[in-house]
């Protein structure tokens, strides 16, 4: 049932999305920036953990969890290190992310070039 839920999830947060999308002047960046900002709040409660344990890894699929991840590092870091441990959890576990961004960005701007 947990990869239904997952399932589920994921699709739901992708149809949220398509539906701003579609029915707004919002663009993907927009969406995007806000559903990191929605999954950041959710775990500034303790909301995105309790959604992760109920539908497990779907939660972490989608955008939202970027935030979830930023968040969580951070408030980790700064129980620890105090003010600089903010900073130094959000890096903490997003660096493969934001790592493998900037590389696959680079090796896909020698491949391939824009449109006009």
């Amino acid at each position: 049932m947990t990869y239904v839920y997952s399932f589920l999830f994921a699709g739901f947060v992708c149809l949220i999305g398509q539906v701003i999308l579609d029915n707004t002047k919002l663009t993907a960046g927009h969406i995007t920036s806000i559903f990191v900002v929605v999954g950041a709040l959710l775990d500034t409660f303790s909301i995105y953990d309790k959604i992760i344990k109920y539908v497990g890894g779907g939660a972490l699929v989608p955008i939202t969890s970027f935030g979830h991840s930023l968040i969580h590092g951070a408030l980790a870091k700064a129980n620890e290190f105090g003010i600089i441990g903010l900073i130094m959890g959000m890096f903490d576990l997003t660096a493969a992310g934001i790592t493998s961004a900037i590389i696959f960005t680079f090796i896909f701007t020698l491949i391939f070039s824009p449109r006009d």
